[in-house]
Order: C-alpha cells, then structure tokens, then sequence
C-alpha cells in the first residue's frame, strides 16, 4: 500500500468553517439533549465569566469529525481513532475553522497519524488532538 503517494507527512486535510450561531447552539442543544444555558441563553451567559453564549465542545467535536469523515470515509469509520484537548471556548457568532495535518503516513501499514483541531477566526487553537486511520487498497 502506498499511502504516501496521496497522503505525504505535512499533506493538509481539507478544512471547512463555519459561523457558530445561536440558532445552532439551540439546535445542536435539542438535538444532544444539553440544554446548559451557558449554551443557549444570553442573559444567562452574561452573567457568566464568558460574558456569552459559548458553542458547545461536542459541537466542535463534531465538526472534526465531519472533516475526517467526509476525507476518508469509510476507512474513518471502521479504523478512525480521536484524541483531542479542549483549549478554548468558542464564542456565539464567531467563526471557527477545522484543520488536520498529515503527521506520518506509513505504506506498510496504510496507517496515517494526523494532527487535528479546530480554530477561531483569530487563529487561536479552540480543540487540539490527533487522530490515526487506515486506509485500504
């Protein structure tokens, strides 16, 4: 197998941004059943040392999580395995960016090592990890 062809060490996976609304924080709230008001409600959230509503950390989970799954589909599914750190919160009506780079790519194996993480528009790291997956033929 050579996954180095596709996936050199230093390749970047693609990345997708999104603006962090509060419509989708009260979505994804209905959805996962986390209705911390932290979350959903902005007098409440004032009055909080965030001052506002911040995203949920499983919401930026998840968009990592689409990025890798939408790059490799099938093969994150059945072989993917994430790691990550929360760094800092994510602020309603803010931007945020997911970004994964390809750490190690090993041919006899198929296996990549790739760092990942989400950003917020300032550049500033919000979800830090990494996640490894095998590719098949």
């Amino acid at each position: 197998m050579n996954v180095t062809t596709r996936w050199p060490a230093g390749a970047e996976l693609p990345s997708r941004t999104r603006t962090v609304t509060l419509e989708t924080l009260r979505r994804y709230a209905a959805a996962s059943g986390d209705h911390n008001p932290i979350h959903t409600d902005p007098a409440f959230a004032a009055t909080t040392p965030f001052e506002r509503p911040i995203a949920h950390g499983m919401l930026l989970l998840a968009y990592i999580m689409e990025m890798l799954t939408t790059t490799f589909g099938e093969a994150w599914i059945t072989s993917g395995s994430l790691k990550v750190r929360f760094r800092k919160p994510a602020y309603v009506d803010g931007a945020v960016a997911t970004w994964g780079t390809v750490k190690k790519a090993d041919d006899e194996t198929g296996r990549l090592q790739i760092t990942v993480g989400c950003r917020d528009e300032n550049g500033d790291d919000l979800v830090t990890g990494s996640a490894e997956v095998t590719l098949g033929d």
